[in-house]
């Protein structure tokens, strides 16, 4: 149990523990469940129904946290209903579609009464009479609509309370903090501060003009019903990522987690360094389980996905209203609301923009290569005694391309796998499939890239008219070199020999012999700012055409960022981002005709994903034991 864990075990243990008269808590125990897990399964479902806790109890039979008495964290927030709900959610998709994702789309909109606190299992219906009574008690002065202005600045984007209806809503989550300490035994820590309902915070300062034209489409003077409502979380993973399963993954080794489609794993970013490349070591939130799961197989969900819903009280003009979670309002957390009158004004600032779009830049990742599969020493597999290339494996090329120099050089030089070149084609062809229009393709010096591009145009039916420029200052940083020297590549003419559809007119903007063996992180990204500026200064403005990079993981963020006016991530997390990038992954950046900026948008094509295929001996299993 990690420190914090068992210094809260100790804290809750030594309380007094008072005994519920929940009718689904007695039947609960009538199943013969203990008190102390029964209540907790309870907490953590929001005490719906019976139903809901025995399903969790039933997930959490494994879990190695089930008896631990760590309770969970409750906040109580205010939360607006209706069309201005409605306006908030189309800004919160639009937002995130134009802008990235930036802090305020990890929860909904909302305004923060009471931040989050811990109460324990067996006393929460406490809150929940703490709420019903407050609320009752301020149902007549609550305001019929409570007034917002807009504040803007280089990191925060939101609406201030108006001073007078601020002070009725801080008389509310006093009166809920202290009722609510006194009664249940817990420290609640009302907001006295200004309070405000946040539209966009952390985000980028060239972001804040675009940002500050959506927000000017809603109307905060809209129909609303204000709803003060009490959430949980689970407090050990507070500071950890949140994903989501994409597809069902059944653990091959007793060190990996069964999660399903729509599961909620938590991630703590500190831990996944010793971690091997492409997996994760996660907590499921289903379950309680902890072990290793394929990365690709999840994406990013919001903060506030894994939040449960206890109670909430409507405040009504005309009479006033307590529900349970089950009485939900018509909108959903985080969902797509459609709003006539919102979309045509996104539509109004959208239009203005897609007007003045022009080229694309789209920078991909390689496909995978061979010693990806099969390890550094994948050459030393396929040579025979004399020298001699073969293919030990059907996902090794059949032939490798011919090359003046020792073979050997493609130990540092790999090539792609037969999965890497299917990947590739894949590629090509759903963009073909899409209508994209490829104008230039560069490519890194390394062959991997250059089979990549080749393929990616195959697929695209444009091998035969679109040729290949390799532009040595695409290589991946060269700290990251196993051999510690620039690898041999092979020359333009060697691979344009080898059929490889190159430009042999071009002339890099680095030549091979300005590349730097362990150059620092600096110098790294001073040459990827330099080179992706002069490959879009290269290739003429006009037209739509998308301009194609294929080079290396590190390649995403450090070609891309400096083309959308952001600075170099740092060093420390670098590594950390690049690993988690798949073969064939990619970013896409469209220009703009105003002052020549640019933006990351969607990729035109969806992911590529797929499992692992482990190597087969016959005889183990099937004819011998």
């Amino acid at each position: 149990m990690a420190v914090a864990e068992t210094q809260l075990y100790a804290k809750v243990s030594n309380k007094h523990k008072s005994k519920s008269t929940s009718a689904l808590l007695e039947s609960l125990l009538a199943k013969g469940f203990p008190a102390h897990i029964a209540q907790k399964a309870l907490a953590a479902t929001g005490q719906k129904t019976i139903e809901d806790a025995a399903k969790w109890l039933h997930s959490h039979c494994n879990d190695p946290s089930l008896d631990d008495p760590i309770p969970q964290e409750y906040a109580l927030y205010l939360c607006p209903t209706g069309r201005l709900h409605n306006h908030l959610q189309e800004f919160w998709k639009e937002s995130k579609r134009q802008c990235g994702k930036n802090r305020a789309h990890e929860v909904f909109p909302h305004i923060t009464l009471c931040d989050f606190f811990t109460c324990e299992d067996q006393k929460v219906e406490l809150l929940y009479d703490t709420l019903k009574r407050v609320g009752d008690s301020f149902s007549q002065s609550f305001p019929p609509f409570i007034s917002l202005s807009l504040h803007s600045s280089t990191s925060y984007l939101g609406f201030f309370i108006g001073d007078s209806h601020a002070n009725i809503l801080k008389e509310f989550a006093l009166a809920f903090s202290s009722e609510a300490s006194a009664l249940a035994d817990c420290h609640v820590k009302p907001c006295l501060k200004q309070l405000h309902l946040t539209l966009a915070h952390k985000f980028y300062p060239h972001h804040q003009k675009t940002l500050e034209q959506l927000a000017k489409c809603i109307n905060p003077g809209e129909t609303c019903q204000w709803v003060a409502a009490l959430y949980s979380r689970d407090m050990r993973f507070v500071h950890y990522q949140t994903l989501r399963a994409l597809f069902q993954y059944k653990p091959q080794n007793i060190d990996e987690l069964m999660i399903n489609v729509g599961d909620f794993v938590y991630v703590d970013p500190t831990q996944q360094s010793d971690v091997s490349e492409g997996w994760v070591i996660g907590t499921s939130h289903r379950t309680g389980c902890r072990g290793f799961l394929p990365e690709n197989y999840t994406e990013r969900a919001n903060e506030s996905d894994t939040w449960v819903k206890h109670r909430e009280y409507t405040f009504l003009t005309a009479s006033r209203s307590f529900t349970q979670t089950e009485n939900e309002h018509h909108e959903k957390l985080n969902g797509e609301v459609h709003n006539p009158s919102m979309s045509r004004n996104v539509t109004n600032v959208l239009s203005l923009q897609n007007a003045t779009l022009r080229r694309g830049v789209l920078v991909m990742r390689h496909g995978e290569r061979v010693d990806q599969v099969f390890g550094k020493s994948w050459l030393q597999q396929c040579l025979t005694t004399d020298g001699k290339y073969y293919r030990a494996d059907l996902n090794f090329p059949s032939t490798l391309p011919k090359r003046k120099d020792s073979m050997k050089h493609f130990e540092y030089d790999p090539p792609l796998s037969c999965c890497g070149v299917f990947q590739s084609k894949l590629i090509g062809e759903a963009l073909l499939d899409q209508e994209v229009t490829v104008s230039y393709v560069y490519s890194s010096p390394a062959l991997r890239c250059v089979q990549t591009a080749q393929h990616v145009l195959q697929g695209l039916k444009l091998d035969q008219k679109v040729k290949i420029r390799v532009e040595p200052g695409l290589f991946e940083w060269t700290k990251w070199e196993a051999s510690r020297a620039i690898p041999n590549f092979m020359t333009v003419t060697e691979l344009a020999e080898a059929s490889y559809k190159i430009d042999t007119s071009y002339r890099g903007n680095f030549p091979l012999s300005s590349l730097v063996p362990s150059e620092s992180y600096e110098e790294y990204v001073s040459r990827s700012s330099a080179v992706i500026k002069q490959i879009i200064t290269a290739c003429p403005s006009k037209g739509k055409g998308v301009i194609l990079i294929v080079g290396h993981g590190s390649s995403l963020a450090s070609f891309t960022r400096p083309l959308i006016g952001l600075p170099a991530r740092d060093s420390s997390n670098f590594a950390q981002v690049v690993r988690k990038i798949p073969s064939l992954g990619m970013c896409f950046c469209e220009e703009l005709k105003e002052n020549n900026k640019w933006q990351m948008v969607n990729p035109p094509v969806k992911t590529l994903t797929h499992g692992a295929n482990a190597a087969f001996n016959w005889r183990n299993g099937i004819v011998e034991d």
